[in-house]
């Protein structure tokens, strides 16, 4: 095609652009007008307001209401003021609190540390317990705010073609490394790496050597342990002479996942990646 006509194309065919921005602000808006507890509270206060307050005993607990009623009693116009206050906080907290709602799934949670939850909290968690909006909310957020990086992530990285078949359960290995690494999770992509290239070797292991090496290691042989055999059997085994080195740079970089700590972004993608091209020297024809 010449340049006037990919031009032409073009200008005639505008590249489709999701706008995630425009996606979380749609979100926010949303959680804006459906935040758990926000109806619920307003819906209090207006009947107290209006000399209502009797038609709450038609959806309440009694116990409840007779709390409610002793309270409005009390200070009628606090009250009424109380619950439209717990409305605007749930408003304005909707997306923090979700946060906190997932955060507290994620990380170690210690009695008592934080204190006491505000009362408005209390209320959106008891109304949230069946309808999950918290948790809803702060996953589509946080999926939303991983795609831009996802996107970047993937650009560094090839089609892996190999030219004979391994597993299903090397398949599913190297499938979730590499989605740990689009979605920031670096420490575990390296050690699923080492787990696709154990389950790779094991399926393409002579049968001599195989029973050899489970009666070695009892059945528990590591990636350390089968690359040692095999570079020992290379010549019988039959695999690429650059298969060892490649595939000893993933042990390294798992290794040190497993017993030394936290990856980088760039200790991930070069484990990745390595591993990708010791599967292709792997499974040749």
């Amino acid at each position: 095609m010449t340049k006037e006509g990919i031009k032409l194309c073009k200008e005639r065919v505008p590249g489709m652009s999701i706008d995630i921005g425009r996606l979380e602000d749609q979100l926010l808006q949303m959680s804006a007008e459906e935040t758990p507890g926000r109806e619920f509270c307003e819906a209090i206060s207006e009947l107290a307001q209006t000399g209502r307050f009797s038609q709450l005993r038609e959806v309440l607990p009694g116990i409840v209401y007779d709390e409610l009623w002793a309270r409005y009693q009390q200070d009628p116009a606090a009250f009424v003021a109380g619950w439209r206050l717990l409305a605007q906080e749930m408003r304005q907290g909707f997306i923090q609190h979700a946060r906190q709602r997932l955060t507290s799934l994620t990380k170690l949670q210690y009695a008592g540390f934080d204190g006491p939850a505000p009362a408005w909290q209390e209320i959106q968690r008891a109304l949230d317990s069946q309808q999950n909006d918290l948790l809803r909310t702060a996953f589509a957020l946080e999926l939303l705010e991983l795609v831009e990086p996802a996107v970047q992530r993937a650009t560094h990285l090839r089609e892996c073609v190999v030219a004979a078949p391994s597993s299903e359960e090397a398949d599913r290995y190297l499938d979730e490394a590499t989605r740990c690494y689009f979605f920031g999770l670096f420490t575990a992509c390296a050690v699923m790496c080492r787990s696709v290239l154990e389950e790779a070797i094991k399926q393409k292991l002579p049968s001599a050597l195989t029973g050899q090496i489970r009666t070695r290691y009892r059945n528990t042989a590591t990636l350390g342990n089968l690359l040692h055999e095999v570079n020992n059997n290379l010549q019988m085994t039959g695999f690429d002479p650059d298969f060892p080195r490649v595939a000893n740079l993933v042990n390294d970089i798992g290794r040190k996942a497993v017993h030394q700590g936290l990856l980088s972004e760039d200790e991930a993608r070069g484990c990745l990646q390595n591993a990708r091209q010791a599967l292709q020297l792997l499974l040749k024809e």
